[in-house]
């Protein structure tokens, strides 16, 4: 058969639902055709590993770059791979293959979708799909996730009294459009398994109307988020009401996401922050921390909680996203907290819908980059917490960890790759002389004395610290060029040479030096002040500006 969606296999992206995979071993200087049982191997294990996440499409047949080479074995060694997952899974999983035609060359295309069960390799592995890989998964993880799933398939359920005529015709072109998939509406749904054919009708998932209803409030009464901008750092009620904003947004979801960028961007302020001696405008919440967030309470809340939407608050000082429904097992508050590349949904459909439209990416790197991020901005980590046993929420908080010098000092060890509790002793170094003890590290970041020694003896390695005597455990961050080019701002230059006369400044330095009236000069000492150059002491005009002791230190 012709197969009518050949330009969406040659293009799609590999990842968490999609593989090609090659019938050609080219390591060496020609290529050469793999051995059946080798190319077997390869399909049983990428069908079992998407089956225990949110099933997917795999392309036989197929190089990286799309370009078809074909499946060309006799029938009784093609056989060996057509019943790979009879004989080489435990219990049997059940798939579906056809055949292809890509630009005329013959390819094989299996298609599996998440199967209740925990299926094992004949050689006793049981595998997981996390972005684009097949990784090593334990078998009790893989059950306890299944059995969560099993309890909560809400999306999967079918509501008969839906038609086609429910669902935005628009939304089916976005995703075409997007996909490249030359299929009709009712094609596309049960293509993502979102409908069935029954009597010549078809019959609709809570899933196909959750994405793309026209109006999905009339299926499901929590179908929307509850944004809230509140007025200082806590809940308020009664006359004491500190509501500021409050925004109840309506779609479907493959809308609902967008919608909500829109609502929560113009709150999200802009913060001043140093960068290579510039003052530029930074968000106070990283983009991608807030979108992401936003991203997978869409993807994982528990539909099967009607009565509570999703909300979004935003204070003073934070913004917390809550979410309707526990985790879902393996994933737990302890292995995101490691950053672990950990996924699991419970709601595959949706995510395979909401990942072919572009809003995620490579599943269980999400909130890896969430903390990065953060981390980056030189913001507290993002904080998980279970309420009530079945609200998740996600707080993202806007407190600066580190000054803007500090941040500015180290970049300079940015293609270190340090972990995050490495750059937070040399930031607790850099404004104490430089100097750390291994007893400082483990109550700076609440590791134990072995961790500590690992961490540290991984500085001396690299050439970043170094014990100030032989067998002592007294350490300093090396002295190099590049910690040297922690430059002032201009501002500050000018008012260097004051500072080395007398050690201090004083606001009449300033107006002196700059010609300024006395308010622009407090705006500029509270402005160097605030970005971590300046420390103040004393009250009104005896009030006195030092140099901070790390710059002292440069």
């Amino acid at each position: 058969m012709k197969f009518q969606n050949w330009k969406w296999l040659k293009t799609h992206r590999e990842g968490q639902f999609f593989e090609r995979n090659s019938c050609y071993d080219r390591s060496g200087k020609r290529p050469k055709r793999r051995g059946v049982r080798s190319v077997a191997r390869d399909v049983a294990e990428t069908l079992a590993a998407m089956a225990h996440a949110d099933g997917g499409t795999l392309v036989l047949g197929l190089e990286d770059n799309g370009r078809p080479t074909g499946v060309d074995y006799s029938q009784d060694r093609l056989e060996v791979i057509l019943r790979v997952t009879e004989r080489n899974i435990r219990p049997v999983l059940k798939t579906h293959y056809q055949w292809a035609h890509v630009d005329d060359v013959k390819v094989l295309v299996f298609e599996v979708d998440w199967s209740q069960e925990a299926h094992q390799l004949t050689d006793g592995r049981y595998l997981l799909r996390v972005g684009d890989q097949n990784l090593p998964f334990p078998a009790s993880d893989i059950a306890a996730m299944k059995e969560g799933k099993r309890r909560r398939v809400t999306e999967t359920q079918f509501i008969g009294e839906a038609s086609l005529n429910e669902l935005d015709k628009d939304l089916f072109d976005q995703l075409r459009e997007k996909t490249g998939l030359a299929l009709s509406d009712a094609q596309l749904l049960q293509h993502y398994r979102l409908a069935e054919q029954r009597n010549g009708r078809v019959i609709l998932s809570l899933a196909a109307i959750l994405l793309f209803a026209k109006d999905p409030l009339r299926w499901h009464p929590g179908c929307y988020i509850d944004f809230v901008k509140w007025e200082g750092t806590e809940r308020h009620f009664g006359a004491e009401l500190n509501v500021v904003k409050r925004v109840r947004i309506e779609a479907p979801l493959i809308r609902l996401i967008e919608k909500t960028f829109q609502t929560i961007w113009p709150h999200i302020r802009e913060r001043q922050r140093l960068v290579d001696l510039f003052f530029e405008e930074r968000f106070e919440y990283p983009t991608f921390a807030w979108q992401e967030a936003v991203i997978n309470a869409v993807a994982h809340r528990d539909y099967a909680l009607e009565g509570t939407p999703i909300e979004v608050w935003i204070f003073d000082d934070r913004l917390e996203l809550r979410s309707p429904g526990a985790l879902v097992e393996p994933v737990t508050i302890e292995r995101l907290e490691r950053r672990e590349r950990i996924h699991a949904s419970r709601n595959p459909r949706v995510v395979r819908v909401l990942t072919d439209m572009g809003y995620m990416r490579e599943l269980g790197e999400g909130v890896p980059r969430m903390f990065e991020v953060m981390e980056r901005e030189g913001l507290k980590q993002p904080e998980f917490r279970i309420e009530g046993g079945a609200i998740f929420t996600v707080i993202l908080k806007n407190t600066p960890v580190y000054s803007p010098n500090t941040l500015q000092w180290l970049k300079q060890f940015e293609e270190q790759k340090l972990n995050p509790n490495q750059k937070r002793l040399l930031a607790y170094a850099h404004a104490y002389a430089g100097r750390f003890t291994s007893r400082t590290y483990q109550k700076l970041v609440g590791v134990d004395i072995y961790t500590a020694s690992k961490d540290i003896k991984d500085l001396i390695r690299r050439k970043i610290a170094r014990s100030l005597k032989k067998g002592g455990r007294i350490y300093e961050v090396v002295p190099s060029d590049r910690q040297q080019l922690i430059e002032l701002p201009d501002e500050l230059k000018k008012l260097r040479s004051t500072l080395k006369q007398k050690g201090y400044l004083k606001n009449e330095d300033v107006r002196r030096i700059f010609g300024i009236n006395m308010a622009q000069a407090n705006r500029l000492l509270r402005r160097l002040t605030e970005t971590g150059w300046l420390h103040g002491e004393g009250n009104k005009r005896g009030r006195r500006y030092y140099l901070n002791r790390n710059i002292e230190q440069s």
